[in-house]
Formats: C-alpha cells, structure tokens, sequence
C-alpha cells in the first residue's frame, strides 16, 4: 500500500554551476545527496583517480590481515621499468631493495606513483593482472554504475606494451564516470577514513627525498600554490593523461558537513582545482543541513491505521527518525513523503493484528524532492529513507470480547446472506 503527501511543492529550479569540466559531480558525504551533476553518468579516463580503487584493496587487505603496513616487497622488473621511466614519472626504485607497504602506499596516494602502484597491485594479487580482476568485482560489489578497469595505474595499457596486465586488451583503458568515481570515494572515505590522514599530506619523505602532494589545494608551503589553497580539503586524488586530460576527485570537510567532488577533462593543471574550488563553494555556501521532517512526524494522509483483534481500534503511526538533508534554505517546502507498508504486517482487509508494540515497524517513507533538479542520491542506502512505526502499543482483546466480536460479525455476515436472498427473489 503506497501513499504520498504533496507539501506544496513549488517550481523552482536551482542556480547552475558555471563549470569549465566536460563532467562532474557533487556530492554530500554525509547523506549521498548528490547537490550538483553535469555529464555525471558519461565515462571518460580517469587516469590517476584509478589509484582510489587501488587505495582502497591495499587497505582493505590490511584490514583482513593479508598484508600490514610494515609488510615488506622487493620490485620486480615490471615495476623497476616503469619507474625508471621518466614518462610515467618515477621516482626511481631500487631492485634488491625491500619496501614497505607503507612507504609504497605513501607515494602513491601523495605523488601518484605508478611504479609504486604496480608494486602492491603485485604484492596482493600475485599479478597486475589477477589484481584487476580484484579492481573489477570490487567495482560491482560497491555498485559503482559506469566503470571498467584494465589496470592498477589508469596509464593507458597502449602506453605500458608488453607490460599490459595478462587478460586485459592491449589498447585497453580505464573508464570511469564522474558519478562512479565519487561513489568510489565515499566507500574510501566511509570505510577507511585514515586514508584522509595520508592524502592530506602536503609531502612525504620516500628513500631519503621528498615527495610533494600533486594536490594543489592542501597547505603547501610553496608560494605558487598559494592561490589554490581551499580551507578544509584533505583529498583526494588527481589525474591525467594526454586522453583524460587533466582530472580531480576533491573532498573537503567544514564543521559537521563535508563534500565528494569530481571534475573530468578539464584543460590544466590548474583549471581542474579552480573547478573544484567553484564546487565546494556552492555545496558549502547554497545548502544548509536541515531538518525537514522531525522525529513522531505524523502521515497526514493515514495518521492511522485499523487494528483487528486489539482492544483499540486503530493506532497512530508516524516517522521513527527525524530527517535532515542539506538543502537550500527557501526550499524545504519542496520536500514530500511517499510512504509505503509492509504488506505482510497487514491483513487482507488492510488491517494490523494486535497485539502491536510501540515503536514497531511497518513500513517506510521515501523523502524526494519535487523540482526539476533532482539529482538523487549516490547511494541505495540513505538519509532520503526512514521507517515507520506505531506510535503506541495494542494488546490483544480478551476472548470473551474476541468470542463476542465473533458471533457479532456472524449475525451480520448472515444478516446480508438473508437480505442478498431475498433480493434475488425480486
């Protein structure tokens, strides 16, 4: 059984973002409300945003106890070549040389790395190749919509030869879309949230030199980065290849609220954090949290529902939870209920059957947003879905009065038989 509670909605449509990226998102962390889209399901490279996936096994691996922090490897000749490499922008690892997870992880999540990357893809999965396969059904398990992997790095597998990981096409590339990408970064974010502690590193020491962040909008203390400097960015990862041009996952924390952004296929270095500067700016300055719905809100439609067998005839019902979504402030009247029951909590007749406890659960309410940009949300799970319960307790009548109901509804049951009858004779 479904109903809905039309608030009034008005026709509004929100400001559009003036953005110089070919795709993008934004999203609320903290909800998965998505606050701003363009092209978002459109796949492009994403280069070295790749590496999140990559970011996000090797913890996942330390976290089932496979590998530690201080688990060591050596470098095989894959790895050794690509470092070596200028083009790929290596930082020039040593065979016959162990280096520690931790060590290898900070050049990647901080200098991107590529060398690095392949490095642990090959000390968890044996191969780049079996690594990718990990890369893949992660990708499903995680629900990212628009996504294919060919390997660890997001270096095109034309550029790597012979190296290309074992399984994968030759001329193979990865793709994600901006919506896949910052669902990515939130099960990175929501899951292992330290990795922030690492990505919000300015510069790390690596084999006695300094690896500087490519992320240009943390606190350097160079002057030239000066001016891309954005209060309260911790991450995420940047990318680029000649194909992908030059991309970004950011994400940004100010009080209680923080921002996922994505920007693809911008034209520099510098147009990809300026995008996302123009980003944060609107998530932070346009939406507040806010509490649409309260706690014991009661469906206006249907406040309550009929009870059979229970000493009362109906109880109330009404959301479990109180429902706060950041939105712009002169719009919370956009905001309506659709709600539906448990169809196994009812009876043919619609009925509930005591006895009934207080708090039960019998149905949901979907919150959604009537305008002509509603971008939804990232995840299945959340904050647009809250139960609802009863909001008192029903015990079961007696059996007298049960008996006495019964033979009541009997005497009426055969009263219609008889009256039916005699029209028939009519």
């Amino acid at each position: 059984m479904a109903f809905s509670i039309a608030i009034q909605p008005l026709s509004a449509q929100a400001s559009e973002v003036d953005l110089e990226a070919e795709s993008a998102i934004l999203v609320d962390a903290n909800t998965g409300k998505i606050l701003f889209a363009k092209n978002a399901d459109k796949l492009f490279p994403p280069a070295s945003m790749t590496k999140m996936m990559t970011e996000y096994l090797v913890w996942e691996a330390v976290e089932k106890g496979q590998i530690s922090w201080d688990t060591t490897t050596q470098i095989s000749d894959y790895p050794y070549s690509i470092s070596a490499d200028s083009t790929f922008s290596g930082i020039g690892l040593k065979q016959a040389k162990d280096y520690k997870v931790k060590d290898l992880y900070h050049a990647m999540a901080i200098n991107s790395d590529n060398a690095a990357t392949i490095a642990l893809a090959e000390l968890i999965a044996g191969s780049e190749g079996e690594f990718v396969k990990l890369m893949n059904k992660k990708g499903e398990e995680m629900g990212l919509p628009d996504f294919e992997f060919v390997n660890s790095t997001g270096i095109e597998n034309e550029s790597l030869g012979d190296n290309h990981p074992k399984g994968t096409d030759p001329n193979g590339v990865n793709y994600l879309s901006a919506k896949s990408a910052a669902l990515l970064a939130y099960h990175l974010v929501h899951d292992f949230p330290k990795a922030l502690e690492i990505s919000s590193k300015p510069t790390v020491k690596f084999d006695g030199k300094e690896l500087r962040n490519l992320n240009w909008m943390l606190q350097h203390d160079k002057t030239n980065f000066e001016e891309f400097y954005y209060e309260g960015v911790d991450g995420l990862k940047t990318g680029f290849t000649d194909l992908a041009g030059y991309t970004f996952t950011g994400t940004a924390k100010k009080g209680d609220r923080r921002l996922i952004s994505v920007v693809m296929k911008t034209k520099s270095e510098a147009k990809r954090f300026e995008q996302t500067a123009k980003l944060l700016d609107y998530g932070f300055q346009k939406f507040e949290n806010t509490e649409i719905f309260p706690a014991g809100y009661q469906l206006e439609d249907k406040s309550s529902i009929p009870v059979n067998k229970g000493k009362k005839d109906d109880v109330s019902i009404s959301l479990a939870e109180s429902v706060s979504l950041p939105i712009k402030p002169d719009e919370k009247d956009l905001y309506e209920i659709t709600y539906t029951l448990d169809k196994e909590k009812l009876n043919k007749d619609g009925q509930l059957t005591a006895p009934i406890k207080k708090g039960e659960k019998i149905g949901t309410a979907q919150i959604t947003y009537k305008a002509d940009n509603d971008y939804g949300y990232i995840t299945k799970d959340s904050n647009s879905t809250v139960d609802v319960v009863t909001d008192t307790s029903v015990e079961k009548s007696n059996w007298f009065m049960l008996t006495i109901g019964a033979i009541g509804d009997f005497f009426v049951d055969l009263f219609h038989t008889v009256v039916d009858w005699i029209k028939g004779l009519f």
